[in-house]
Parts: C-alpha cells; structure tokens; sequence
C-alpha cells in the first residue's frame, strides 16, 4: 500500500538552508495554488539552483535591483520573472536573509486541478505536458508577477503554499548543467530531477539568440 502524500505545510526553517540542500529536497514535495477558479496542485520533478554573489548564472549575481528585490529573502518567498517578453518563470528563495539564492521550479505533474491547467495550456499535447518547463509550469498554475513576493509559508488560503509530499529518494534523483545557461555559470551541475519522471523537461544547451536583421 503506497502511502498518501504528507500534507503538513513546509516551514521557514525549510528554505533557510544552502540552496543546494533545499533544491533536490524539494522533488515531491507539493506546490499548491490556489486561484479564484479552484485550487491546482503540483508535484514537483525537475528545479535548478541559483546561487546569487557566487553564481554568474543568477539575476543577483551582479547586486539588487528592483526587479530581484525578493531572491534577497526573507526565504520561503516567491520570485517571479518575466521573460523574453512573453513568459513567467516561478522560483522559491532559500538561504538565510541578505543571500539571494533561490529554485528555479522548472517541471511538474498536476495531481490536482488538471482541468484548469488544461485551460491556460491548451497547446499541450496530453496531461504529462501541462507543467513541462519552466514558462509553461507558471502558465498552468496562473502565475504571474502579481505573485512576486508572495509567501509561501503564509497562513491557510494563501496563494501558493508548499507542503511536505513524499520526497523523492536520493538514489532517485539526477544532477546536471542548468538549462540554457551559458558562460562561467553554465557549467555548475545545480539542475536536479526525479529520474525517469516523464513529466521533466528535456535539456537545452545555452544558444544565444539571433538578431533579426
């Protein structure tokens, strides 16, 4: 008999670890958001690690700004980014406060809510899809920078919160180069997944992006 997943809330004192401790920690564990709609809930398969002043790959690597504000903490809050002018990206911050690393959720499975997942991702050829990558995990939950700093370790409704899951063993999850990371930070193996999870994304060496003449 295969154990209900733990739904006991994830605390502070989670995220106030090493960014490399709370990333693969964080596979199953599960994200819920709540929407006007319904709540949606996500198993989470696939993260990466930014590791703000020490990582050339981080938003923070270069000093705050207005826009990374929040990877500065407290932890167990939530960084959203807009990019390449049409998506979102969702990270949790971690570490204590005045460091600004944090997750990059990049893949899960909807356990909860599929149907209003499908809604926002109608490109989605089947279910294993709806939060398949980064851009597309945000458009399946709703998420936006109207969720930039929220809590995640908030009081009962907040909009998203995380809780405990089942963790995936750690013989069963795999380390590797983040995705589309290029120069000095894309060589650090900080993206981490549940091996064999169908829902994780493929990966995608850094290729710069052409200008159109």
């Amino acid at each position: 008999m295969i154990a209900a997943p733990d739904r006991t809330p994830l605390t502070r004192d989670f995220f106030d670890r090493p960014v490399l401790d709370v990333a693969p920690d964080l596979l199953g564990r599960v994200l819920v958001r709540v929407t006007p709609d319904g709540p949606i809930e996500l198993r989470l398969t696939e993260v990466e690690a930014y590791d703000g002043p020490d990582d050339p790959g981080s938003h923070a690597y270069r000093g705050r700004t207005a826009r990374n504000g929040v990877m500065f903490g407290p932890p167990g809050h939530v960084y959203v980014y807009f990019t390449y002018g049409m998506w979102h990206c969702m990270n949790l911050v971690c570490g204590p406060e005045g460091r600004p690393s944090g997750v990059l959720l990049r893949a899960g499975e909807v356990i909860e809510g599929a149907d209003l997942a499908r809604k926002r991702r109608l490109s989605a050829r089947n279910d294993k899809e709806l939060a398949k990558g980064p851009a597309r995990l945000a458009t399946a939950l709703g998420v936006d920078r109207s969720l930039d700093g929220a809590d995640a370790c908030g009081p009962h409704g907040s909009p998203l919160t995380l809780l405990r899951g089942t963790p995936v063993p750690s013989d069963q999850v795999r380390s590797g180069p983040r995705t589309g990371v290029s120069g000095d930070g894309g060589v650090h193996p900080w993206r981490f997944w549940a091996v064999n999870d169908p829902t994780v994304s493929p990966y995608r060496a850094h290729a710069p992006r052409r200008r159109s003449t």
